[in-house]
């Protein structure tokens, strides 16, 4: 079953950012854009390149007001060791969400049962709590930032243009569509 345009489901977590553990939970993530960034696991191989690549472009997806929530199934002290001791998890300012128990993984529907780890899921969350975008990739193959980016551009246009839409490889300021009997067959 497709998980878009549902409502995330409830959780309470406690975070690592910033040098300190925070509590989190669903209600985070309503009233503004929200990226949940799955991966397997701290002190790993892929994991690191792509939590880094966020951090780089950490500060272009607050300028479109998104906060990031990275999750694996580790706590929230081994984010921290993770942050104290990576060169590449020390550039993170994002939320670095522990979730041992597997409930938010479960919820978002990534977890790797027979391993106790997420798959590589990525879910873009409107302010309404909905989630509006999944991507979901094999354990080898790293996720970009700026394609991400891209992704939640079109996503924040789409729902500030009611009937218009996002043609393939769109970027922020070119032409979009509006669906209409007029266009079929002309595309």
């Amino acid at each position: 079953m497709s998980l878009i345009n549902t409502e995330i489901k409830p959780f309470k977590a406690t975070a690592f950012q910033n040098g300190k553990f925070i509590d989190v939970s669903d209600a985070n993530l309503r009233g503004k854009w929200s990226v949940v960034f799955f991966y397997p696991a701290d002190f790993t191989f892929v994991c690191p390149t792509e939590l880094e690549d966020l951090a780089t472009n950490y500060a272009e997806f607050k300028k479109l007001g998104v906060e990031i929530y990275s999750v694996s199934t580790d706590t929230h002290f081994s984010h921290k060791a993770w942050h104290d001791t990576s060169e590449a998890i020390r550039k993170i300012d994002y939320v670095m969400v522990g979730d041992p128990t597997g409930t938010i993984t479960r919820n978002f529907g990534v977890m790797i049962e027979e391993a106790g780890l997420a798959d590589r899921g990525t879910f873009v969350v409107d302010p309404d709590g909905k989630i509006q975008i999944v991507e979901i990739t094999a354990g080898g193959i790293g996720r970009d930032a700026q394609e991400l980016l891209r992704k939640v551009k079109a996503a924040q246009y789409v729902a500030s243009h009611p009937g218009e839409v996002c043609p393939a490889a769109w970027k922020e300021g070119e032409k979009t569509l509006a669906p209409s009997l007029d266009l079929v067959g002309k595309i």
